[in-house]
């Protein structure tokens, strides 16, 4: 009974330890012992209505990457950019790296090269990314000498335990397979169709053909939302940030910096929904704004194929290459 007791005891913490710590979820993921419950889209994830469970899709690579590649490629991304959904080959170049908004990496130029930096960023998080000093790329004459970026102890814990949403990172943690979700999505259709709610962290499209983000279409969530209150004078401060962002990384040294705002999805699939504040076009449209840019707002506007996941709020395989194809023209790689 005690032996019982101290196993029953190990798994408790071990399970725990994964709603508070981004390593021991890690590892519960990769050993199998939890299962990946974003496999059916973030969106089906919060709201659990069966009719937007569709399972991620593997889309192709596209076999560009080469040695002798003229142009190394340098990307600040959030999860629109993540390994699973674009690595090094999808591009024509001899060298890529890519760090997430929020951390460091140390980064060494090759003079012989071209060396192309990227800013990449979902709409909802613009506001919010360029109200601040952006030093994602730290640039070292040599980085086999230079030492180890380190990142404030406050900022690694804080990367590392989520006090914040262990409740939301345990549900993951203890109801992430199939018999957990068919309790949710029963739930869930009673809640749609006997009170016409959805969960608090998603909204259906009017003709409830389509999911969103709540953030992405609540107007109290100012930062956020497409349709949220966006002054003129904030578009100038995000324009001047951005142009300052450009030319301290030309003056360490690249050669070329390239600005791909990418929609929500509510900014494309129902922009009427009510007073959209058209946030990327008043900032690619500005006078003063002087980088490079990915149009991806006007490609999916134009794109006659659903450029997003019904059940995600990530591009399908089409939106991807819509954004592929703009990199590439763009930037020549």
């Amino acid at each position: 009974m005690r032996v019982a007791r101290h196993i029953i005891l190990v798994i408790t913490l071990i399970l725990w330890g994964g709603g508070l710590s981004n390593t021991v979820l890690h590892w519960l993921y990769n050993t199998g012992i939890v299962a990946d419950d974003y496999r059916f889209g973030d969106l089906y994830r919060l709201s659990a209505l069966p009719q937007f469970k569709v399972a991620a899709p593997v889309c192709a690579s596209s076999n560009r990457s080469s040695d002798t590649a003229s142009t190394h490629l340098y990307l600040i991304g959030d999860s629109f950019s993540e390994p699973q959904r674009l690595n090094e080959t999808d591009f024509r170049v001899s060298h890529f790296q890519r760090v997430a908004w929020d951390y460091q990496q140390r980064a060494q130029l090759d003079p012989t090269k071209r060396n192309v930096l990227l800013i990449e960023s979902v709409e909802r998080h613009v506001r919010d990314h360029f109200a601040r000093p952006i030093n994602e790329f730290i640039v070292e004459a040599d980085t086999s000498q230079a030492p180890v970026v380190q990142q404030p102890i406050r900022q690694r814990l804080s990367n590392e335990f989520h006090r914040s949403d262990v409740d939301e990172r345990l549900e993951s943690v203890l109801f992430s397979r199939d018999w957990a979700f068919w309790f949710k999505e029963l739930k869930a259709s009673l809640t749609l169709n006997w009170f016409n709610r959805e969960s608090a962290s998603v909204s259906l499209s009017k003709d409830h053909k389509n999911l969103f983000l709540r953030s992405d279409t609540d107007t109290a969530k100012t930062l956020n939302s497409s349709f949220g209150r966006l002054a003129d004078n904030e578009v100038t401060t995000l324009v001047d940030s951005i142009n300052a962002v450009a030319e301290r990384y030309r003056k360490l040294g690249f050669d070329d910096v390239y600005l791909s705002l990418i929609p929500n999805k509510a900014s494309i699939l129902e922009p009427n929904r009510g007073a959209y504040n058209h946030l990327i076009e008043r900032i690619q449209t500005n006078p003063k704004l002087r980088i490079q840019l990915i149009n991806t707002y006007e490609a999916y506007k134009a794109s006659p194929q659903l450029p997003y996941l019904r059940s995600d709020t990530h591009w399908t395989c089409e939106g991807r290459a819509i954004w592929l194809d703009q990199v590439w023209k763009k930037i020549g790689i």
